[in-house]
């Protein structure tokens, strides 16, 4: 009755580990994509790559439960939104 809500729909994750997370995530798919960035894109990377990597796993039905599956989901949108970002700059 009473479900905790996260921030940005990550359930049980509040603003610093959401920090914390996406800055790892944010750092590990620039690394495993060849992007580098700053600290503060990297978390902002991270963040966004979290929500989308929640989203992604509700659209395939994975079940995306504790700290290390919130931390995979992350880096799995981080990386989606890096390609898509190096794609949109190299035709410029």
């Amino acid at each position: 009755m009473h479900d905790q809500v996260g921030l940005l729909g990550t359930p049980g994750v509040g603003l610093f580990g959401l920090i914390i997370i996406g800055g790892f995530a944010g750092w590990i798919g620039g690394k495993i994509v060849g992007f580098r960035n700053g600290l503060l894109t990297n978390i902002l990377v991270g963040i966004c790559g979290s929500a989308l990597g929640f989203k992604l796993a509700e659209i395939t039905d994975v079940a995306v439960m504790g700290r290390f599956g919130h931390f995979l989901a992350a880096l799995v949108g981080s990386i989606v939104i890096l390609f898509v970002w190096q794609a949109l700059t190299r035709n410029r």
